[in-house]
């Protein structure tokens, strides 16, 4: 069996005997080394996450629907998601869920479930992104149990 040994060696600075497009190779090969190195090592150390939501992230979690309430549960959410339009003065949305009796009129009249999870003509939050899937299946949980005040 024949073994070759292959040595490849840079020169530590140009001479007179080397023309310039070689200089120019060499020159461009150490930048692309460079570049690489530099790309490699702030990939590394300065990761970014694609996925900002937790229910994209950890899509496998158990939503807790077993004690839903008014106050407790519902409240927290419209708070969150929907008051900045959906609250009383605001003159840019009719539409009103800062108490329990406005809120009532979307659950009976069917409007609130479809705009929420975005199967109707209003999809909320407008402009934004679905609410999380756990918060949606509480909310359409407490419509389930006759939408309580509790």
């Amino acid at each position: 069996m024949i073994s070759e040994r292959i040595t490849f060696s840079l020169p530590e600075q140009s001479t007179p005997e080397m023309n310039q497009p070689q200089l120019y190779s060499l020159m461009t090969l150490k930048n692309l080394l460079f570049l690489l190195l530099l790309i490699l090592v702030f990939g590394m150390l300065f990761p970014s996450c694609y996925f900002d939501k937790e229910d994209t992230l950890y899509p496998f979690q158990k939503c807790d629907t077993t004690h839903i309430t008014y106050s407790q549960t519902i409240v927290p959410i419209l708070s969150a998601n929907c008051y900045v339009c959906h609250i009383t003065g605001n003159p840019t949305s009719p539409v009103v869920l800062d108490s329990y009796t406005n809120v009532l009129i979307y659950v009976t009249n069917g409007k609130l479930i479809p705009a929420i999870d975005h199967t109707g003509p209003f999809q909320m939050p407008k402009g934004g992104s679905m609410l999380e899937v756990c918060a949606i299946e509480k909310i359409k949980r407490w419509v389930t149990n006759g939408a309580p005040n509790n």
